[in-house]
């Protein structure tokens, strides 16, 4: 689709409004009636529609409020401040990115953001060393805003056990043991982290803020500010908006979710569209992982659960493999072409424009 042509309307006109469902995940500590009717209806909404609210989370208010206060101070600051920190300086993919510099299935998507994960020293490179350990090292913070990072470490420290909390969830809801998933992510979890601002249409190239897409990971919490946006896709092709509900996260389903459960939970596809003119919109998007060294499991469903396994969706222009690593560097690759130039180049395939040879 060429960047100047707008998405599709939202719903076709024939389709009935829908929204997402709300899910409080306080009732997993509540009765046993209570606890049962969360996974119960955890399981269906995961297995039907793979996107809802989250409520009862327990994530304070004051650090929601400091979250998008200080996003807010970042996206303010001058381009030089924000270009000190930018992403194709790192071979681990984390800093500021440009407006319309991140692609999504081949499209430029027009926000300008920040990312961050896991804090841990680089990986030494040698012989043997695989691709995917040069994504592992230190974040960029910004000289001229010091209240970024010990607001974006608690945040991920959180939200990380926010993350645990949902995972054990959905394995209850599995009928697995609550641990089943802590081998592939208990010692180095992927914590990553995206400040986004999405501005309005007066000021893009498209429609398209980010381009519909799956998540990887093992779920994303996403926090909304005050403007709309994000769209899920339905069954029968149309778009279900996803406004902003305050006190809630969305959380939706990654695709080492989809690949565990043989598709029995469903990674769904979703985008953001850009606001209107004269608007922006913030967002706080906290994807969870495993570690990058582990591999997906497959797990042993119950008969009543294996027999509505549709299996993992099959898309040759997203190829998925169960090695963390493979698939984590394989999309950060493709989404950010001019880091995989500078840092990857070795990887590149040099017959085909700005698409990774081995790492997929």
């Amino acid at each position: 689709m060429p960047t100047s042509n707008p998405l599709p309307s939202t719903h076709d006109a024939a389709t009935a409004p829908r929204t997402l469902p709300i899910l409080d995940i306080s009732k997993l500590s509540g009765s046993p009636e209570e606890r049962a009717a969360f996974l119960e209806e955890l399981g269906t909404t995961a297995r039907e529609i793979g996107f809802f609210y989250l409520t009862g989370h327990g994530i304070p208010d004051e650090l929601i409020r400091e979250i998008v206060a200080v996003s807010r101070r970042f996206f303010e600051l001058p381009e030089a401040d924000k270009l000190s920190i930018e992403m194709v300086n790192s071979p681990h993919f984390r800093g500021y990115t440009r407006v319309g510099l991140e692609i999504t299935r081949g499209q430029a998507d027009w926000r300008e953001q920040i990312d961050f994960s896991s804090e841990r020293p680089a990986i030494p490179v040698a012989p043997g060393t695989p691709d995917w350990a040069r994504l592992q090292g230190p974040n960029q913070w910004p000289d001229a805003l010091p209240a970024l990072k010990p607001t974006v470490l608690e945040w991920q420290r959180q939200l990380a056990d926010l993350g645990i909390r949902v995972l054990e969830a959905f394995a209850l809801a599995l009928q697995q043991d609550k641990d089943v998933f802590s081998p592939i992510y208990e010692k180095a979890p992927i914590q990553h982290l995206k400040l986004i601002r999405y501005p309005g249409r007066d000021a893009t190239g498209s429609d398209q803020g980010v381009g519909a897409h799956k998540d990887g990971g093992f779920l994303t919490l996403l926090l909304q500010d005050v403007q709309g946006g994000l769209q899920v896709e339905a069954d029968d092709g149309s778009w279900i908006d996803a406004p902003p509900i305050p006190g809630t996260f969305i959380v939706n389903i990654g695709e080492v979710l989809e690949m565990a459960s043989n598709g029995y939970l469903r990674a769904t596809v979703h985008r953001v569209v850009t606001p209107p003119a004269g608007k922006d919109r913030l967002s706080v998007a906290f994807f969870f992982g495993a570690a990058l060294d582990a591999t997906i499991p497959l797990l042993d469903l119950a008969p009543e659960l294996a027999a509505q396994a549709l299996g993992p969706t099959a898309d040759p222009q997203n190829p998925l493999f169960r090695e963390i690593g493979q698939n984590y560097l394989k999309g950060r690759l493709r989404s950010h072409p001019d880091v995989a130039e500078r840092h990857y180049a070795d990887l590149l395939d040099p017959t085909a424009k700005r698409e990774p040879a081995s790492a997929y």
